[in-house]
């Protein structure tokens, strides 16, 4: 049976200052801003009586800056913001993917990049595109403001670096200096508004005729969204016309640790990660 809505305060601010004053007194208030990961459990009766700071509107967390180095964006980029942005499309085709495959419209014109990062879910869509392009994340209180890497922001399931009175504030993503290859797929139990069972995100830099750098990040295959090392090990510097596709689909199986549960198997998510894997780098074989 469906319980009741639960109780709940919200405080709203109107600057970042003063969201990391009340964010300093009252650590315990979760941070609001597009909704959408909170409104199921709270129309179901199954959130927690608790306060909410409502970020929503402040403009320090708004907008994305271009420079010459990095794309720099605002924790509350709406999905659709960053999906439309004229360098995100030309320079970051993962995120645009990964934007566009998050929920319905409607969640994508509400849900922010933040908040994806925040709730920490493992089967989020856009973290393994972050992970890929190696992003950096900006944690700022009271105290200060810190620039972490984002492949150090999640520490276990639904947990982070986030300090009890920090909010997120902004994702630096670094602006490649040449031209690389991207993939991105997402596999759930359909193509829209579905929770993903494996996600894949990569990005690759050839260089004379062998893999110069890569960067491969998996979603819905472990605790937390994750690099996969290991698999890149055994791939970096190796010669695009002779990859080690059986080898890396070994590596990846050690970075990985999949699970059962409501949406899959984990040997189901072992396999299909391995097939992304194999998927990827035959495109990439065939890119050069």
């Amino acid at each position: 049976m469906r319980g009741q809505p639960s109780e709940c305060r919200v405080e709203t601010v109107t600057t970042l200052d003063e969201a990391l004053a009340f964010r300093a007194e009252h650590p315990d208030w979760r941070p609001l801003a597009g909704g959408t990961d909170l409104m199921v459990p709270f129309a179901a009766g199954k959130l927690p009586d608790r306060g909410f700071l409502n970020l929503w509107g402040l403009p320090e967390l708004q907008g994305i800056e271009v420079t010459d180095e990095a794309l720099l964006l605002g924790a509350l980029c709406t999905f659709r913001q960053v999906s439309l942005h004229p360098v995100v499309l030309a320079e970051f085709p993962n995120l645009v993917r990964s934007a566009r495959v998050t929920g319905a419209l409607a969640i994508q014109n509400r849900g922010t990049l933040g908040g994806n990062i925040v709730n920490a879910s493992p089967a989020a869509d856009t973290p393994p595109s972050l992970l890929a392009y190696g992003a950096e994340v900006e944690l700022r209180s009271v105290r200060g403001s810190r620039w972490i890497p984002y492949v150090a922001y999640h520490t276990g399931y639904k947990r982070s670096a986030l300090a009890a009175d920090e909010l997120l504030t902004r994702i630096r993503v670094p602006r490649p200096l040449v031209d690389g290859y991207h993939y991105f797929r997402k596999v759930g139990a359909r193509k829209a508004q579905a929770i993903s069972k494996v996600v894949l995100a990569a990005w690759a830099a050839p260089k004379a005729g062998r893999i110069g750098e890569i960067r491969i990040a998996l979603g819905s295959v472990a605790p937390i969204p994750l690099r996969a090392f290991q698999a890149e090990s055994v791939l970096n510097g190796t010669p695009l016309a002779d990859l080690p596709i059986a080898a890396a689909r070994e590596a990846l199986a050690q970075d990985i640790a999949p699970i059962d549960d409501i949406r899959s198997t984990a040997r189901y998510r072992s396999a299909v990660a391995g097939n992304l894997l194999e998927d990827m780098l035959r495109g990439l074989s065939c890119s050069i």
